[in-house]
């Protein structure tokens, strides 16, 4: 492969890496920019593992190529919050110990504030439907979709995430 420079929007900033057009950007993520937490499970597309926002729509970054997230803003699990705290669906996960064996969680995380982004305030079902392309093998979701609605319910809270 010809690798060439290639400029990302990576959490707010950009990032030039040299990688071909046709690499996934799950690996250029990872392995060039250190965001390891974008997790790579299945490499097909159907765990999640690997979900990203771009243009705060959730992908799985194994099926994108680097080349086609040119132009378009990527925010990884390490970009959810800009002041280093926690990101209320991050607190809590962990308050409903959503967070089991982790693997899955960034990936979660991420789908989940796309659909609150969305739509605020979701049903369980539409909770479900906003996560069914992510995998959890050790949760069975009831703590996952308890964290969701605790953070969805809040008063106050606003489209972007932060109350």
């Amino acid at each position: 492969m010809n690798d060439q420079a290639v400029t990302l929007r990576v959490n707010g900033g950009s990032q030039e890496v040299a990688a071909h057009p046709a690499e996934r950007l799950v690996d250029v993520l990872r392995y060039q920019l250190g965001l390891t937490g974008v997790k790579e499970g299945c490499g097909t597309g159907q765990c999640g593992a690997c979900t990203v926002l771009l243009d705060g729509r959730p992908v799985v970054s194994c099926l994108v190529f680097a080349g086609d997230a040119v132009g378009h803003e990527i925010t990884t699990i390490e970009g959810l919050t800009g002041d280093g705290g926690m990101h209320p669906l991050q607190q809590a996960f962990v308050q409903h110990g959503a967070a089991q064996c982790g693997f899955c969680t960034p990936g979660m995380l991420l789908a989940a504030k796309a659909l609150l982004d969305e739509n605020p305030a979701p049903t369980e079902d539409e909770i479900r439907r906003g996560l069914a392309g992510n995998l959890c093998r050790c949760t069975g979701y009831r703590k996952i979709i308890e964290a969701i609605q605790s953070v969805a319910s809040r008063p106050g809270r606003k489209k972007g995430g932060r109350p």
